[in-house]
């Protein structure tokens, strides 16, 4: 939504309430919530990142409950390389598209370091995979921070 509209929306709404500001402030909770929240985010391949890394998160969240056992671990680690594919994606549709942001590097860093830590947790054992756990879960998680984070103005 364009700053246009948000503005034409509250100037409308204004003149439409006996008490301006707040009903104005009440109407537009929803288009403030969606014009401050990253647009990029409801993109396709970035929403499918988002999903998969909940998806993995929740899947590394039970191999910790369950001891550090993985037994379905060739189908995890397909899942992470293909996040780790996407992740590379994003980077490369970021770059494409000329955005100068944070966004673009970081993902690109997460997609280097997704089989980084997954080569770690195939060789861990004991107490070393549970640790080699909470750091896939931790960076599964950047995964999906960064992308719905709302964007922050250049300093």
């Amino acid at each position: 939504m364009s700053c246009d509209v948000a503005a034409s929306m509250t100037l409308w709404l204004a003149a439409l309430s006996a008490h301006p500001q707040a009903e104005t402030a009440r109407l537009l909770q929803p288009v403030v919530a969606v014009v401050a929240s990253n647009g990029l985010a409801h993109e396709p391949l970035y929403a499918d990142i988002v999903s998969r890394a909940k998806a993995l998160k929740k899947q590394v969240q039970r191999y910790e409950a369950a001891g550090g056992a993985t037994p379905d671990f060739d189908s995890f680690k397909t899942r992470v390389e293909a996040l780790a594919a996407l992740d590379m994606k994003g980077h490369l549709d970021l770059a494409a598209r000329g955005t100068d942001g944070d966004l673009k590097c970081i993902l690109k860093g997460i997609s280097q370091d997704l089989p980084k830590k997954l080569d770690e947790l195939a060789a861990a054992t004991g107490p070393a995979k549970i640790k080699a756990l909470t750091d896939m879960a931790y960076l599964l998680n950047d995964n999906v921070e960064v992308i719905t984070a709302p964007p922050k103005p250049p300093v």
